[in-house]
């Protein structure tokens, strides 16, 4: 997920007849949410890059499958592949391009910026704080992340492909 400071206008809730005003930055500044969402058990990892880049991302997967990831929901997106991912092993489900629907961190993206966006923050550095906040409440109750992420066409692929330990998705 980008996150920056290039604000988004979001719907709020006032009394009819009764106009919103929103202030919105506009502040070329990015930082890349990396998320891990297992949808099945409600766990989360996550990590910053400057980009999103594979020399970037790759290093951060091999972490992570240093701490258990054994399968990835994977898009087609440009940093997800090439010579990068050489010494990654984790199992790839490759989803269809133009499909974000169907990725499970996506619903979690999804929650984060009805959560963070259409609010002020200054910096950078307080915006990726207020996610960080949210993400930590996420991890904290595994069944909102379930309920957000954890389809049963994940656990059928899953089965198909023969893993007995399962981490990550």
């Amino acid at each position: 997920m980008r996150l920056g400071l290039m604000g988004q206008v979001r719907r709020v809730w006032a009394p009819r007849g009764v106009k919103v005003a929103q202030i919105v930055e506009c502040k070329r500044e990015w930082a890349y949410l990396n998320l891990g969402v297992n949808g099945l058990t409600g766990q989360l990892m996550w990590d910053w890059t400057k980009d999103m880049k594979g020399a970037s991302i790759a290093p951060l997967v091999k972490r992570w499958e240093d701490k258990g990831l054994t399968v990835l929901v994977w898009d087609g997106a440009r940093g997800h592949r090439g010579e990068a991912y050489s010494d990654v092993q984790a199992k790839r489900i490759e989803q269809p391009p133009y499909s974000p629907e169907l990725n499970p961190a996506e619903r979690v993206f999804e929650h984060l910026r009805g959560e963070v966006e259409g609010k002020a923050y200054g910096t950078l550095a307080a915006k990726t704080a207020a996610v960080e906040t949210e993400l930590k409440q996420l991890a904290a109750t595994p069944e909102r992340v379930k309920r957000l992420a954890g389809w049963d066409w994940i656990r059928h692929s899953i089965e198909s492909l023969s893993i007995s330990n399962m981490a990550f998705t």
